[in-house]
């Protein structure tokens, strides 16, 4: 395992999966808001599992050093993690500055599943969120790769993997991805 000295804390270094179908302009705008961790040496890999894309969702990945994952599913990419702990994003997400210390006060505690707070300006209204649930992916997913293989079956995709988890809400901002158009 890796770990590294964030902010006072050992943090067990974490791996980005996104899943992905015709998301280039999407997936700029996630990767962008993980420099910072990038930066900081948090994250041990991105990795993108992507669903037939006959974008430039390819380039966008290999242009960010991420592995690309073409055709494969997401048991595939659990493999593929170097790490212990997994965020798991939708494409077009996007992770606002200090995100990096309440993550690794997260891992370091070993707390359970977690998710991102939504940035003040992009919260939905009471109702909206009552009677449309909307992604269970929207805010993010942080959670340890053991609780990922324990509730992942064939042929389940990220959101089925979030979907009814009792999650924490961490102190940290995300801007969710743009709702797609049917």
């Amino acid at each position: 395992m890796e770990f590294v000295l964030i902010m006072g804390y050992w943090l067990l270094m974490i791996s980005v999966l996104i899943e992905t179908h015709n998301s280039d302009e999407a997936l700029a705008r996630t990767l962008g808001g993980l420099v910072g961790g990038a930066v900081e040496g948090v994250l041990s890999d991105v990795i993108i599992i992507d669903h037939g894309s006959v974008d430039q969702t390819h380039r966008v990945a290999d242009a960010a050093g991420c592995i690309f994952l073409q055709d494969q599913t997401l048991i595939d990419g659990f493999r593929r993690a170097r790490s212990e702990w997994f965020l798991f994003l939708e494409p077009g997400a996007r992770l606002l500055d200090g995100w990096i210390e309440p993550v690794a006060v997260h891992a370091e505690r070993m707390q359970g599943p977690a998710c991102f707070t939504r940035s003040h300006t992009h919260r939905r209204p009471f109702l909206s969120r009552v009677f449309s649930p909307g992604s269970p992916l929207a805010d993010g997913l942080l959670i340890s790769k053991r609780q990922s293989m324990a509730l992942f079956s064939p042929g389940k995709k990220t959101s089925d993997i979030a979907r009814g988890l009792a999650m924490k809400r961490l102190r940290a901002e995300i801007i969710p991805a743009p709702l797609k158009k049917s």
